[in-house]
């Protein structure tokens, strides 16, 4: 008989992801193709209709920056409060076919099930706050594993829970995110207890939550993630993917350096772009990533007059200026502006495993990255790797990359070796091996 197992939508965004997204689905596409039944479990901001081509436009409806009226604020004020002591039932919603999904081709995921429930996360949340353990969850179709694919204090009845916890950031740098510390420790030891198996990304993040979280060695295992850029956008010939920075953002192939990731302090942008000045490189720097927690600092010193390009009503920028940030390009064009880069600059302070980092490997081009966190184990001796706090080393980095052909030739050459160390074909094997464990496959 297939087994079922189910998994969080909670970083699954219908427009801009995020690592945990791409993680989240990497891992379910993963699952289907060793023969699981899988499925998907939402959280939307309103009550599900009866109507069951009402829910799947529910479902799909983009709300996130919609606000609430008076009622259905004081009606989920008094949800959370409460926190459901009984758990909740997710509502089971089919796909009817009402909702045209082409254009989410990409962010849907096919999954033989798919459940929703107002407020889930959220509720979650409030119910470990207010009782002390996860909130557990009944479905119309019983899985055989529930497994969040970030620290999530939910649990499905009658079947094992999995958790993966990506690294201990709020932990070990409290400064770097805006995490209620006090509650992210209490959930997190709770979690490690509780739930059947813990699953992470890095060996460095491996080491750090059985330090620091007591987590015994048998009941932790590290996966890493798999890094896959589509074929077709790898073997995109080169004119095209030329044509296109050059048309659409007026960019030199080779010609510019590229940092593209969420813009959080542990990414340490604002070193960056000190280095990057200090540098006084030819190449200009391009930013792909919106402001975050505590980015204001770093958005200011981007956009200062002196530094920043310039747009046209087109949209193209205007050469003769040295940084310009875009908050969000289409994967695609992402691609191409890794693909055309001098080289991608990831400093990051801490990452529990580094995606972008491989992506760029895969795509043959030179990555300066950081010596802190789980990144070295990634990236091998295939990047440039330089303290991330000292900003002269970076500095000097930059300008080494901006005027050395031979060390940017031979960084080409190393990585897409070193990233098909993280392939799709291992990666399957590992998860293989995990579910089989613990399922009894």
């Amino acid at each position: 008989m297939v087994k079922t197992i189910l998994y969080d939508g909670l970083n699954l965004s219908l427009q801009k992801g995020t690592g945990v997204a791409t993680y989240t689905r990497g891992l379910i596409q993963t699952v289907r193709g060793l023969g699981y039944q899988t499925g998907i479990v939402h959280s939307v901001q309103s009550k599900l209709p009866r109507n069951p081509a009402l829910r799947e436009v529910v479902l799909f409806d983009d709300n996130s920056n919609r606000k609430l009226g008076p009622v259905a604020l004081g009606k989920r004020w008094a949800r959370r409060r409460v926190g459901a002591p009984f758990g909740v039932t997710p509502t089971h919603v089919e796909l009817t076919g009402t909702v045209i999904l082409k254009s989410l081709q990409g962010n849907v995921l096919d999954s033989d099930y798919l459940y929703a429930n107002n407020d889930l996360f959220a509720t979650a949340r409030h119910h470990f706050k207010n009782f002390g353990k996860s909130l557990p969850l009944s479905f119309a179709h019983k899985p055989d594993l529930l497994h969040c694919t970030y620290p999530i204090p939910m649990r499905a009845r009658k079947a094992l829970n999995v958790c993966t916890i990506h690294d201990l950031v709020p932990l070990r740098l409290p400064y770097l995110t805006e995490d209620n510390k006090r509650y992210h420790y209490k959930m997190l030891k709770h979690l490690v207890k509780s739930v059947d198996h813990i699953v992470t990304v890095s060996e460095t993040s491996r080491q750090d939550i059985i330090r620091f979280l007591g987590v015994e060695e048998s009941r932790i295992t590290n996966t890493y993630q798999a890094v896959h850029v589509p074929l077709e956008l790898r073997e995109k010939s080169q004119d095209v993917a030329e044509d296109e920075i050059a048309g659409i953002f007026n960019l030199d192939w080779k010609k510019y350096f590229l940092f593209f990731g969420a813009f959080e302090p542990k990414k340490n942008l604002s070193r960056l772009v000190e280095a990057y000045l200090s540098a006084k490189v030819d190449y200009p720097l391009i930013i792909v990533g919106a402001p975050g927690w505590k980015g204001d600092q770093t958005q200011l010193l981007i956009e200062d007059d002196r530094f920043r390009f310039f747009l046209q009503q087109d949209n193209r920028i205007i050469p003769g200026r040295r940084i310009h940030r875009f908050d969000f390009v289409s994967y695609n064009l992402l691609v191409s502006l890794i693909r055309g880069a001098r080289s991608v600059l990831f400093p990051s302070l801490y990452e529990g495993f580094g995606l972008p980092v491989l992506e760029s490997m895969q795509l043959g081009t030179p990555v300066l990255t950081s010596t802190e966190g789980s990144v070295p184990e990634i990236a091998g001796d295939a990047a440039l790797l330089i303290d991330p706090y000292n900003t002269q080393s970076l500095r000097n980095a930059v300008r080494a990359l901006a005027n050395d052909q031979d060390l940017c030739d031979h960084l080409a050459e190393l990585g897409p070796a070193q990233a098909a160390q993280f392939s799709p074909e291992r990666y399957q094997q590992k998860i293989a091996t995990l579910y089989d464990d613990l399922l009894g496959s």
